[in-house]
Formats: C-alpha cells, sequence, structure tokens
C-alpha cells in the first residue's frame, strides 16, 4: 500500500479507538444503581487554590455495594468536597458525619432504568456519528490522493475497502459496549 493511504489509516483507526474510549469513559461515569467510584471522576474540588479531581484528594471505597465513602486525606476540605459533589449534578446527596463523606446509591426504579438506557443509546448513535464522519474525512483524503494522480483506481479502491472495514469494526465495537452496559443497566 502507498505511504500516503496507511497515513489515511493509522489516523482513521487512531480517531476510531479515541470515539470509543470516550464513549467507554462516559458510560463508566453512568450510575447502574451501584457504588460506582468512577463516578466522581470528573468531581473538582478547591483544593488550595486548584480545581483538583476528588479522586486525587481522598480515599474513595465501596461499601456494601450501594455506598461509596469519601476518606480526605486532608480533613480541612471535607466541607469543599461535600460542596463540589453537590454542585456537579451526579444526582446523589452527600452525608457528611464531620470524617468522612457517604454517598448511598439508591436503587434505580424501572422508569429511571429505561430513560439512562435511552441516554445510552443516544451516546452511542453520537459515538456512531463521530466515526462515519472521521470515515468521510479519511475518504475525501483518499479522493484527493486519486485526483492528484498520486494514487491508481486500484490503489484507491483497496484503501477505501480498507476504510469501511475499520469503520465497521468500530461501530461494531460500539454496538458491543452499548448491549453490555445496556444489560448491566437493566439487570435488577
Amino acid at each position: 500500500m502507498v505511504e500516503q493511504i496507511e497515513e489515511i489509516i493509522l489516523v482513521l483507526d487512531d480517531k476510531l479507538d479515541k470515539a470509543l474510549s470516550v464513549l467507554k469513559e462516559d458510560y463508566s461515569s453512568i450510575r447502574a444503581g451501584r457504588a460506582n467510584p468512577h463516578i466522581l471522576d470528573k468531581v473538582m474540588v478547591d483544593y488550595y487554590g486548584a480545581p483538583t479531581p476528588v479522586t486525587q484528594t481522598a480515599n474513595i471505597t465501596v461499601q456494601e455495594g450501594r455506598c461509596l465513602v469519601i476518606s480526605p486525606w486532608d480533613a480541612s476540605i471535607l466541607k469543599a468536597i461535600e460542596k463540589a459533589i453537590q454542585v456537579s449534578n451526579i444526582g446523589i446527596t452527600p452525608t457528611n458525619d464531620g470524617k468522612v463523606i457517604r454517598l448511598v446509591f439508591p436503587d434505580l426504579t424501572e422508569e429511571r432504568r429505561r430513560e439512562l438506557v435511552k441516554q445510552l443509546r443516544k451516546m452511542g448513535e453520537d459515538t456512531k456519528v463521530a466515526q462515519r464522519n472521521v470515515r468521510r474525512d479519511a475518504m475525501d483524503g483518499l479522493k484527493k490522493l486519486k485526483t492528484d494522480k498520486v494514487i491508481s483506481e486500484d490503489e484507491f479502491s483497496a484503501g477505501e475497502k480498507e476504510v469501511e472495514k475499520l469503520v465497521s469494526e468500530a461501530i461494531a465495537k460500539v454496538d458491543a459496549a452499548m448491549t453490555a452496559k445496556e444489560k448491566e443497566i437493566m439487570t435488577v
């Protein structure tokens, strides 16, 4: 394969992988009724004037599958962590006992589970759209190489098949991730 085609394929593959990893990261922050420390990944606390992730200011443990216990390393930021969690809009009210903060995850209702599944599907579809946009960019690159007579018609069609194959595989991975997360949420 021509070097320029290989470069287009490498860029395509990298962008497809990034889209999938962003989706999986987003899925990990959705609570499925069980205590999941990843729900706090994007919560920032004001730690001595610098916004710092809660995960870097405290020890976070799961208790009995339904409760997260946040034990700050510096007791003076307990109130700041509590405030950051309340502002973060994760849907759980923290309880502060003066030493640790507890987040008790309520059982999900059937209606809430269905809402979460809709949200998951939308995220999955958005990822597929992003992957198709990446495919379009790769195809435009191949067409430009063909019109500039850098590659032949045969090399163009081989590159086109490779792009289609990679995008199809990436979309199948998104579908698999969606199905797995849906199953996790709908399991009572």
